[in-house]
């Protein structure tokens, strides 16, 4: 390493580069289990329309009023009146980040239960703020309300996130303890509902009765993971604020076209939502009969599951071919866990066929 090279490594940050960056499994020749992607393509007839859709777009302008049409949209998608903000993001995780920065004032802290999705603690780090996770109960994975309490009236928090249903355990919390966590939090609350496609239930009405609760949203689950588009809703004073530190072309015209086209055919969508909430009771009560194996249910479409040993039964299943996410080392909760994303009918049951080989 040079001289100058090492000079300018060292005005980067230390916790910067003490960091990990988020790894993505390599997935090419395997069945692709391990990231909650809605496996399903559009069909052809489809695929050639939007084809033409975004060969129209005038690829040399800046996003402009189409992406103001998108937010209407998915605005009118989500069944909120009017005059409910909406901010877009490069997927949730700029959402999140830009959530972060929005509260990054000295001696702010986040609050989030753990184990739930690792960018909340991401984005607090690198802004450094505090950072608080309060444990989940481990039989279960339900909130430790009395915990969350006291978590709130100690960090008196900026920000609370809360997954719903959450990342990586699938359950959808007590609703009466979200109540009172919501009603005790002194800032903002910001519902996660990335797999509200699969979901029994929303937030909502909470978002109604609460004006300081966002929801946050992604069209990922619902079948654009490739397409980057994220969005939060509430009290448009709020993502007012959220809207000044959003890059003001984040959202690019092929994305926002192919959204619009993906929401002007959501029954399709809707469609494939409906076989992978089928297919994800199907896996779970064939892993329910499997020795070896303690799935928990799930309102997402994945399931989270203990085994007697995570990693050898993770590079069993990769070396037959079917990826699935190691979670195990992401909490101590988390000990001998493994996340199963929902596929296809015909991957789930290569899943099913090749998984009693595996298990230790």
């Amino acid at each position: 390493m040079t001289d100058r090279l090492q000079e300018a490594l060292d005005r980067i940050r230390p916790d910067v580069r003490a960091a990990h960056a988020y790894a993505v499994q390599p997935s090419a020749g395997v069945v692709k289990l391990d990231i909650m992607e809605n496996p399903f393509r559009l069909p052809p007839e489809l695929q050639r329309a939007l084809g033409e859709r975004l060969g129209a777009v005038a690829i040399n302008r800046y996003p402009a009023e189409r992406t103001a049409e998108l937010a209407s949209a998915l605005r009118e998608h989500a069944g909120v009146p009017p005059e409910v903000g909406i901010t877009l993001g490069n997927g949730s995780d700029e959402l999140i980040s830009l959530l972060t920065l929005a509260v990054a004032q000295p001696g702010a802290a986040i609050v989030s239960p753990v184990p739930s999705f690792v960018i909340y603690e991401m984005c607090a780090r690198h802004q450094r703020l505090d950072f608080v996770g309060v444990p989940l109960r481990a039989d279960d994975f339900e909130l430790d309300e009395a915990a969350m309490l006291a978590a709130i009236e100690q960090h008196q928090p900026a920000l609370v996130y809360l997954s719903y249903p959450n990342n990586p355990t699938g359950n959808l919390w007590s609703a009466a303890s979200i109540e009172r966590i919501v009603a005790a939090a002194p800032g903002l609350v910001v519902m996660d509902e990335a797999y509200q496609p699969f979901a029994s239930g929303d937030s909502l009405a909470l978002m109604a009765r609460h004006p300081h609760v966002l929801v946050m949203r992604t069209m990922s689950k619902f079948g654009l993971a490739g397409v980057r588009i994220g969005y939060l809703l509430g009290a448009k004073a709020l993502t007012d604020e959220i809207e000044k530190l959003r890059p003001p072309f984040n959202i690019s015209v092929l994305n926002a076209e192919a959204a619009l086209f993906a929401l002007a055919h959501a029954e399709v969508y809707a469609a494939q939502a409906a076989t992978l909430r089928a297919e994800r009771e199907r896996v779970f009560a064939a892993l329910q009969a499997l020795p070896g194996i303690a799935p928990w249910p799930s309102q997402g479409n994945m399931i989270l599951a203990r085994v007697r040993d995570a990693a050898a039964t993770f590079a069993a299943l990769k070396a037959r071919g079917v990826l699935i996410k190691n979670v195990s080392a992401a909490h101590p909760l988390l000990a001998n866990c493994l996340r199963i994303t929902i596929g296809t009918p015909d991957e789930n049951t290569r899943l099913l066929a090749e998984l009693p080989q595996c298990l230790s």
